[in-house]
């Protein structure tokens, strides 16, 4: 389905990094990631990240590594549980507005606003009524944020229907990942087609110019982090900071301090 920006061909499946070479792309992109995040807080900008796409398409383990070497102070991920009655009772983007980002953070969202337009109408959580007139709103309101001065990014993590297999049935046996498997995710893997056309509408209506989204090839877990990471660098006009010499300054003496004769609990040495 998606296309590589420049030739418009489908994107080529290139052999697997090794970790080896993931970890040395990525130690790179970090460094970039910190210098982003001192002239985000420098500058008082704001950014806001989101990540869409299907069941196991890989949105966790991206943000995982994008998040991994900065300050959740200032890369605040967002990842709502289902709405509330209250919530349930509000202007549908309600809820979502007040985690925008203000001066000087990045927020992430872990799934958005567009579950309107993905999971709530494949799963009969709104009507289609309700779905079409999201879809009508949302350039406007994202028009609103963009214009507010938020550096809005979007993301679709898209991944074929044999990976995505791949991957749920690895949740079934692995104890590590049990809990990422819901009735949700089940009801959901079933219905690939009604996503399909879901995600088509969603792209025809709200890929704008004012805030495009940008389809990333997720089969490949280490490809699609590092290309998403180089992505959100390349779309963000931010430079490296001054920044102060830092040496570690010298320790107070003991003055007489002795170590307590204290029955301390330690943890038990296992490994």
């Amino acid at each position: 389905m998606a296309k590589t920006e420049a030739t418009g061909d489908p994107p080529v499946e290139n052999k697997s990094l090794s970790y080896k070479e993931y970890r040395k792309a990525l130690f790179q992109l970090h460094v970039e990631l910190v210098k982003l995040q001192e002239w985000v807080v420098q500058t008082g900008s704001k950014v806001c990240i989101v990540f869409e796409g299907r069941d196991g398409a890989g949105k966790g383990g991206t943000i995982k590594a994008l998040t991994e070497r900065v300050s959740p102070r200032v890369f605040r991920v967002v990842a709502l549980p289902a709405p509330s009655e209250r919530e349930k009772s509000q202007m549908y983007v309600q809820r979502y507005l007040p985690h925008l980002p203000a001066a000087g953070e990045v927020v992430i969202f872990d799934r958005s606003w567009y579950n309107r337009a993905g999971v709530e109408r494949v799963m009969g959580f709104c009507t289609d009524e309700e779905a079409q007139s999201f879809l009508a709103a949302v350039p406007l309101v994202e028009q609103a944020i963009v214009e507010s001065g938020v550096i809005l990014l979007k993301y679709w993590l898209e991944v074929s229907p044999e990976e995505q297999t791949r991957r749920l049935e690895a949740r079934i046996h692995d104890g590590r990942k049990v809990w990422k498997l819901t009735d949700m995710d089940l009801k959901s893997y079933s219905r690939w087609y009604e996503y399909s056309r879901a995600r088509d509408a969603m792209f025809e209506a709200s890929d704008t110019e004012i805030a495009s989204w940008y389809v990333a090839n997720s089969n490949d877990k280490r490809r699609v982090r590092l290309n998403i990471i180089s992505d959100v660098l390349s779309r963000i006009p931010y430079e490296q900071m001054p920044r102060k010499k830092v040496t570690l300054p010298k320790r107070q003496k003991a003055h007489g301090y002795q170590e307590p004769d204290y029955p301390f609990k330690y943890v038990i040495e296992r490994f």
